[in-house]
């Protein structure tokens, strides 16, 4: 999204939300993989139910219709037998096309956390030929059943398809903005208390090539409305070693991607974690961008992550997609509860992705306002300040910047804030892109665990 302090085009968090749901810091952690494992039982009181089916186990006990299960170091789902064949008419293009598809439903997940929002993702290989679209079905608290939402249209390439969200999705007791459900009047009460996600792989006729998903799931949140938040105790000073970007180097370059870099902070930042986990691109792969441009990876981040509706690169569910199509790596979307959650993933070696929107007088030393911005946490100082990685600095030399903790934290975790106008405004309430191995470390997944991740 753009670091400009304008009208934020993602109006998904404008509802109120009146749930009394308790916000206090959870204790801070030493730092270490004792510390990680004291974090279970708080994780299982947070605001927020995460569900993700990854396991053989899982896919076999969904509803198939012509998909089928596949076995090995990476489980996941792929296309059987055709169930049937439908044309899709592209929107962005014009196109109409004839796809074999096949269905995958899950099982029904009830929420420990009844839920005001709800946003998916998904992780998979989507060769030249196919791609896939995730769909939501919810019940509500009061007996009635939501109808089956599109939450993406999505293929790693841009040549079958153009990866989309759906506009004007609607009930009239929630809608999708984008990439998340939400319900229209939290302050109702109404809540979503259970979903079921369906998966429709898609394939050219009679090519025999596959979608293949290893993870598909949820995170169901009910973050109370707040302009402010409990200050946490700083108990970690560690930094990773993450690849600085800047996106402000991209300005202007490709602006059929929402407008060129400077509105790159999401897959600039995608970018930075992706490499720290040893993802490259090659030569082939990016002989597209022009050989003048520095950073041409940045340039292919945006292209790969660009959502054709929304116009934009931010699309979240989409970017955790794009960083899950390199070798060993798997993404997710999620809501944190307190800068303990994220000291807890950086002392297990996991860097972070924060979604944050602030006056330039909330934020020392950044020197800009923002309706909406992403940027990598990568350690905290022995003082307990944040250290990021900010793609909105006029350099790569420039990216790393420290942070003071509580401002961070305030406007990282808030749901309302006062624009420059001095109108009630949204806030991202903690929304976190995680990516981490395929196959992590017990302490990397002790530490996921602790923040409600598996």
């Amino acid at each position: 999204m753009s670091r400009a302090e304008q009208p934020s085009r993602r109006t998904l968090l404008t509802a109120a939300i009146a749930a009394a749901v308790a916000g206090g810091a959870v204790p801070a952690m030493a730092g270490t993989a004792t510390a990680v494992e004291d974090r279970d039982e708080a994780a299982t009181t947070r605001p927020v139910d995460n569900r993700a089916w990854t396991t053989y186990t899982d896919w076999r006990g969904g509803t198939a219709h012509g998909t089928r299960a596949v076995a090995g170091a990476r489980p996941g789902l792929v296309i059987g037998t055709a169930a049937g064949t439908t044309d899709y008419t592209d929107p962005h293009t014009g196109r109409t096309a004839t796809w074999e598809y096949a269905t995958w439903t899950s099982p029904v997940h009830r929420l420990s956390v009844p839920a005001t929002e709800v946003i998916a993702s998904w992780n998979a290989h989507t060769p030249a030929g196919t791609w896939l679209q995730t769909e939501l079905r919810g019940t509500y608290s009061d007996g009635t059943d939501t109808p089956w939402y599109v939450m993406g249209r999505w293929a790693a390439g841009d040549e079958d398809i153009r990866r989309t969200s759906v506009d004007d999705q609607s009930d009239g007791k929630s809608s999708i903005w984008t990439d998340t459900f939400a319900v229209d009047e939290p302050a109702s009460g109404l809540r979503l208390v259970s979903y079921r996600l369906r998966l429709t792989l898609y394939r050219r006729p009679g090519s025999g090539t596959t979608p293949k998903v290893w993870r598909v799931g949820a995170m169901g949140s009910d973050v109370p409305d707040r302009f402010t938040v409990p200050a946490s105790t700083p108990g970690l000073a560690r930094e990773l070693t993450v690849p600085r970007y800047s996106q402000e180097i991209h300005k202007g370059q490709y602006p059929e991607y929402d407008n060129g870099g400077e509105a790159w902070c999401s897959p600039t930042s995608s970018q930075m974690i992706i490499e720290y986990w040893g993802g490259r691109l090659t030569e082939e792969q990016l002989s597209w961008v022009d050989p003048s441009y520095a950073d041409p990876q940045i340039c292919h981040a945006a292209r790969y992550t660009y959502d054709y509706q929304y116009a934009g690169c931010g699309n979240w569910p989409f970017n955790a997609a794009y960083a899950a199509t390199f070798d060993g790596l798997q993404g997710v979307v999620t809501r944190l509860g307190s800068l303990t959650d994220l000291e807890t993933l950086i002392a297990a070696g996991i860097p972070a992705i924060t979604s944050q929107s602030f006056l330039k007088t909330e934020l020392t030393g950044a020197g800009y306002g923002t309706s909406g911005h992403l940027m990598t946490v990568i350690g905290f100082t022995a003082d307990g300040d944040v250290i990021a990685n900010d793609p909105a600095s006029p350099s790569d030399e420039a990216v790393r910047r420290v942070y003071l903790r509580r401002e961070f934290e305030n406007i990282w975790l808030r749901t309302k804030r006062y624009n420059a106008s001095g109108k009630v405004v949204s806030g991202t309430g903690g929304v976190c892109y995680l990516y981490f191995p395929a196959h992590p470390s017990p302490l990397q997944r002790k530490a996921l665990a602790a923040v409600g991740v598996r």
